[in-house]
C-alpha cells in the first residue's frame, strides 16, 4: 500500500519516516518527492526555486505541473507498489502540490485543478493513507534554518524562505485533511499516533 507523509518544510518528515520504518514488522520502501536525483522535471523545478529559471516560479501552475510530471515519471513504480505486499512510504505526494499551490494563489480552487491533473489526467494512484505531520510552523522554520546552517547543500529555497507561504501551506494542508481530499487522512504531530494508525491500516 501507499502511505504519503505530508508537511511543510522542516516539519520532521524524514525523522517520522525513519521511525515508521523501525516500528513496522514488514519491509518498508521509501520514495521521496520531488525526485531531485533522478527526474529532469524535479531538477528544473529545483533550479527555478533557486532563481535559475527566470520567472518560472512566478507561475504556481507551471511549478505544480513540473512537480506533477516528476511523479508521472514514477507512475509504474507507484502502481506496482499498490499491487505489492510491502508498505511504501511517500515522503510528500500529490497533496503537497495542492497545499503549496493553494497557499501561493490563496485560492482553494486550485486544489481541484491539481486533483484533476494528477489523479485523472495523469492517472496517478491515490495513497491508501495521507498523513499530515502537523508541526507548529515556528518549530518547522527553526529546524529548516538549522538544517541549512549545518549543511551547505541544504540551503533554503524560495518556498522555504517564505514564512507567510509556510503558514498558508500549513493551513491548506489542514483543509485538505478535513475534506479527506484524495482519500483517507490523519492529521497530528504525534509520531506514536501516526505509527499506530498505519499499523491499524496494515492490519486491515
Amino acid at each position: 500500500m501507499l502511505i504519503s507523509i505530508e508537511g511543510i518544510d522542516g516539519a520532521g518528515k524524514n525523522t517520522l519516516v525513519s521511525k515508521i520504518k523501525e516500528a513496522m514488522d514488514q519491509p518498508v520502501e521509501v520514495i521521496a518527492f520531488p525526485r531531485y536525483g533522478e527526474s529532469i522535471h524535479a531538477q528544473l523545478a529545483q533550479k527555478a526555486l533557486y532563481g535559475k529559471m527566470g520567472d518560472l516560479t512566478d507561475s504556481a501552475y507551471a511549478m505544480a505541473t513540473l512537480f506533477a510530471l516528476d511523479r508521472l515519471g514514477a507512475k509504474d513504480r507507484l502502481q506496482q507498489a499498490k499491487r505489492a505486499d510491502a508498505v511504501v512510504l511517500l515522503d510528500r505526494y500529490i497533496a503537497s502540490n495542492a497545499a503549496y499551490s493553494a497557499a501561493r494563489l490563496e485560492d482553494d480552487a486550485v486544489m481541484d485543478w491539481v486533483y484533476e491533473l494528477e489523479f485523472e489526467t495523469l492517472g496517478l494512484p491515490q495513497a491508501d493513507l495521507q498523513v499530515y505531520l502537523d508541526t507548529a510552523v515556528g518549530v518547522a522554520s527553526e529546524r529548516a534554518k538549522a538544517r541549512a546552517h549545518a549543511d551547505a547543500s541544504r540551503e533554503r529555497d524560495r518556498y522555504e524562505r517564505d514564512g507567510g507561504l509556510q503558514e498558508r501551506t500549513a493551513a491548506a494542508y489542514r483543509r485538505l485533511a478535513e475534506r479527506n481530499w484524495g482519500g483517507r487522512w490523519i492529521a497530528t504531530a504525534d509520531a506514536d499516533t501516526i505509527i499506530s494508525a498505519i499499523k491499524d491500516l496494515v492490519g486491515e
